[in-house]
């Protein structure tokens, strides 16, 4: 009825059953206790593990003995997460070279007295770095993810006495005993179990929970899942009660390792990150560039060398874009605003952008592609086929076969085999919500959400076949028997478990006219449905009964046998899986699912899901962990690239897969839920955490968390992420032409020796009012239809690359040359002096101002007309327009901002020539759209990469 193994008394010749001599502990104690890889306790017999942990299996460890252990391990607790204080939050804000560089500039114009250029830039600095700050400070407010792991408490055995103690004092040696609703304390041998299971999903990935066993396994290279006779550290028990011999505790336990692959797990830039970096280093040098030759050539030609100093320490400033922190920062946070109500909660600012970069999505299978819900979708009974509908644990479904719906309450086979399934079982079933949970195994409340759908309750058939005895399942039978009174007042044995075992233990078939003998025939077709429903990837249960004489004896209980038929379930695809999956292919982004079920199951899912063809429908195979130990970096780079599913693999390989993908220059998201996932996960260019079912260490080491553990909610935020990115290029795109073109307008001016068209307040101004307003507009520009319709961007593309930087320049020269025609009209009407050299300065700043305006609808496409339906779909963009329009209005006719910015009011004819100057640039731009449309393909168009 059990698996029991009672070592003999701990001395010498227990001690010497072991394999190897104990090695010293690493901290310098006598015993060789520590994690799974200094010593492979599963394959040691229970025996053996208490003599190499010198502790009597019986009456456990001496309080005396205890106290001196815990003195020599330490406490049984792990470290906790370090998580980013506000102040390292708040640094961060400052950590951008384009932000040092506008310090810098504020420094440099309160040196020279300008403090309302000085004040200004710097009151752009602060507003960027609070958004930032109270925006990833929001987000990081989670609790410390590995003390979360930790037990409170544990139930021992010391001097043969049980004691409930601080589960912090736990020691290699002592005894635990678990049962049904604990976790887990510590890492132990199982050496006692009664129907032990346990949930171990959060570590291995394995989607059922696991039945114990006390037997030992020889394969010194088991990956964690198959270590059937070790528990481990935060796992929870689901059914039955056991008794383990603490081998680790602390950091030496499996999760405290992965706390320490945490620890060495490099925290990556994002790609946007590392091209505003970029941009910065460039930035810098354009900017000492640019005053350097602005001094040398006015000094050359005639003007004071420390006036020049200022002009072009003044166009300096204005070369750095004060708003572009500020927007990026802005954009980033409205994204993940959006992403909040999609159910994605982002922590950093950048990983929302990161989103958009993702070449690979690296995925969890149980909770994210499938429902984590076992359910019944087909009963073999006989010859005859019946199909289950309904998915998961909703109650509505009904059974078919040949294409017909079937009456249950006339069908007798079916029936059976529903009754059968549904008490020989021990788990319950919760209906007192809408949604049906599952209290006991996954497996059995599938078979009870069964008979559900056709009427049948656990609770009415066990009043009416009330429960005598059992012979609970263990590893060694493969069976699980439940006796029964029936109705009758007869005694009735139920049975289900593994095909084989059931059919060898059967003498009869149940069949619609009968029972009838059990034959080699029928046993060998038994065998081949089985067959063909696990390779559908379905978990196949066989169902029989017995009829019991008066008096019977437990050996009746082993044989006799009438087999009812077969159960195949599976924890169905979510809905939109498959359809998601098909979005990322046409987007040009691979998927690829690493899990810890079996090889088989996943195969399978994989091929209905399409993961076993990359992007170019080339072949991908299927790769066991085993096959992962021991290889090289050559090695890892061709299965990163062969491998579309990755099965039963341990958090070093999910940690080097991540790392193989990202050195053949793949940017990597990387979703996950358990502890064993957190590795991989911070190491990723963005981790993603399951946000039902994950661990507070995988949220902890995730950039993202998903609320709802939907795969198509990833794949949403990374169109969002690609919308974010086409938004920042626009306004990139749109500050860097008009910045230029600020400074192009003063430098040709010196060169053809006219006096400067715009004063430094008045850069200032346009810095702050027309690039700030329509640039944030453009970050709120929705994102294009086909936005999922290409390729990912070239990871090491930079932001600015050499024909988007021909685009600006372009057209920034474009913006500057009507507006020196502005300031060359004014100074022909007005002259080149006092007053009309303020009226000339006047329209020239009108001009620059309104041509930057309407630039915003250029920025908005480099290839699509700015005239179509979307021209109205931003009406964020038109209350930017209107606002700086007033602004201006405001500088010209205000008698303060004229004298703050030395404008003039502006007459009839003046208002012509600004409007005209002004939206010349507009047609001349829509007309190179037009010829660019029209001289490529469109297969060509739509294969852009980056472009919005």
């Amino acid at each position: 009825m059990k698996q029991v193994s009672t070592p003999g008394p701990n001395n010498a010749a227990s001690a010497d059953r072991t394999t190897t001599g104990p090695p010293a502990d690493s901290a310098g104690g006598r015993l060789g206790v520590g994690s799974e890889q200094e010593r492979p306790w599963h394959t040691l017999s229970a025996d053996e593990v208490a003599g190499a942990l010198q502790a009597d299996a019986t009456s456990g460890l001496t309080d005396g003995e205890a106290a001196r252990r815990r003195e020599q391990f330490g406490p049984n607790a792990l470290a906790a997460a370090k998580g980013r204080s506000a102040l390292a939050i708040l640094v961060d804000q400052f950590e951008s070279l384009i932000v040092v560089l506008l310090l810098v500039v504020t420094v440099v114009a309160f040196a020279l007295g300008d403090n309302v250029e000085a004040v200004a830039v710097l009151v752009v600095v602060v507003l960027n770095a609070a958004v930032g700050f109270l925006t990833e400070w929001k987000a990081e407010q989670a609790l410390t993810a590995l003390q979360q792991q930790a037990v409170p408490t544990a139930h021992v055995v010391r001097g043969g006495e049980e004691h409930e103690i601080p589960a912090a004092e736990l020691v290699p040696g002592d005894i635990v005993l678990v049962a049904a609703g604990s976790r887990v304390p510590a890492d132990g041998r199982v050496i006692e179990c009664v129907r032990l299971q346990v949930a171990e999903a959060a570590l291995t990935g394995e989607s059922l929970a696991v039945t114990k066993t006390v037997e030992p396994i020889p394969d010194d290279t088991a990956p964690l899942g198959d270590r059937r006779n070790m528990a481990y550290l935060g796992t929870a028990v689901t059914d039955g009660r056991g008794r383990l011999l603490v081998t680790a505790t602390g950091v030496r336990t499996e999760v405290g390792r992965i706390g320490k692959l945490i620890e060495v797990a490099g925290a990556r830039d994002t790609p946007l990150e590392r091209k505003l970096a970029q941009l910065g280093h460039a930035l810098i040098g354009v900017v000492l560039a640019l005053c350097a030759v602005i001094v040398l050539a006015g000094w050359l030609r005639g003007h004071e060398f420390f006036y020049m100093l200022k002009v072009g320490i003044s166009l300096a400033i204005a070369a750095v874009p004060e708003g572009l922190p500020a927007v990026a920062t802005m954009t980033l946070a409205l994204g993940m605003k959006r992403m909040a109500r999609m159910h994605a909660l982002v922590r950093r600012l950048p990983a929302v952008e990161t989103l958009g970069s993702t070449t690979v999505i690296c995925t969890d299978k149980t909770g994210t592609l499938t429902r984590d819900e076992m359910t019944v979708r087909v009963l073999q009974l006989g010859t005859r086929r019946v199909d289950v509908s309904g998915a998961g644990y909703a109650r509505a479904g009904e059974f078919r076969t040949g294409g017909g719906a079937i009456d249950v309450r006339t069908d007798a086979h079916l029936t059976l085999a529903l009754r059968v399934g549904a008490l020989c079982s021990d788990a319950t079933l919760d209906l007192t919500g809408e949604e049906t949970v599952v209290l006991g195994d996954p497996t059995e409340g599938a078979l009870l959400v069964a008979a559900l759908k056709a009427g049948m309750s656990k609770d009415d058939l066990e009043r009416e076949y009330p429960r005598l005895s059992e012979v609970p399942f263990s590893s060694e039978s493969k069976r699980m028997v439940t006796v029964h009174r029936t109705p009758s007042g007869r005694a009735v044995a139920y049975v289900k478990g593994a095909p084989a075992v059931v059919a060898d233990a059967s003498v009869g078939a149940f069949t619609g006219a009968g029972v009838r003998a059990m034959t080699t025939e029928i046993r060998q077709r038994v065998l081949a449905d089985n067959h063909e429903l696990a390779g559908r990837a379905l978990r196949v249960l066989a169902l029989g009964y017995k009829d019991l004489p008066d008096g019977y004896r437990e050996e009746d209980l082993t044989g006799g046998f009438v087999f009812v038929g077969l159960v195949g379930m599976i924890d169905p695809l979510r809905d939109e899986a498959k359809a998601a999956i098909e979005t990322c292919r046409v987007a040009g982004i691979r998927t690829v699912m690493i899990t810890g079920d079996q090889e088989a199951t996943a195969a399978e899912i994989g091929r209905q899901l399409g993961l076993d063809r990359d992007l170019q429908g080339r072949p991908l195979r299927t790769a066991h962990g085993r096959e992962l130990a021991d290889l090289d970096a050559a090695g890892w780079q061709k299965v990163a690239a062969e491998v579309g599913v990755f099965t039963r693999v341990s958090p070093e390989h999910k940690l080097r897969i991540v790392e193989a993908l990202q050195a053949a220059g793949e940017v990597v998201a990387m979703t996950g839920d358990g502890v064993n996932d957190a590795p991989a996960l911070k190491q990723a260019d963005i981790g993603i955490a399951m946000g039902v079912k994950g661990t507070e260490v995988a949220k902890e080491a995730a950039a993202m968390v998903v609320t709802d553990d939907n795969f198509a909610t990833i794949v949403g935020a990374v169109e969002q992420g690609r919308g974010i990115y086409a938004n920042i290029l626009r306004f990139v795109h749109y500050l860097f032409s008009c910045n230029l073109a600020e400074i192009l307008v003063v430098f040709i001016a010196l060169m053809v020796g006219w006096p400067l068209p715009l004063v430094a307040l008045q850069i200032l101004w346009l810095n702050m009012i027309t690039d700030v307003f329509p640039a944030m507009a453009l970050a709120l520009e929705p994102s294009n239809p086909d936005a999922m319709k290409r390729p990912p961007r070239d990871p090491g593309e930079s932001l600015v690359t050499p024909r988007f930087l021909w685009l600006i320049t372009w057209q920034a020269l474009l913006l500057s040359g009507v507006t020196l025609l502005a300031f060359a009209v004014g100074m022909r009407w007005y002259g080149a002096e006092g007053s009309g050299l303020r009226h000339a300065t006047t329209l020239a700043f009108m001009t620059l101002a309104l041509v930057q305006v309407f630039h915003t609808f250029n920025a908005r496409s480099q290839r699509r007309s700015a005239f179509t339906a979307r021209l109205f779909t931003n009406a964020w963009l038109w209350a930017a327009v209107a606002t700086c329009l007033l602004l201006q209005l405001a500088a010209v006719y205000t008698p303060l901002l004229q004298t703050v910015l030395h404008t003039t009011p502006l007459s009839a004819a003046d208002w012509v020539a600004v409007l005209t100057c002004s939206l010349a640039p507009v047609g001349v731009v829509e007309l190179v759209k037009f010829g660019r449309r029209a001289s490529e393909p469109r297969a060509r168009i739509s294969r852009a990469r980056g472009s919005p």
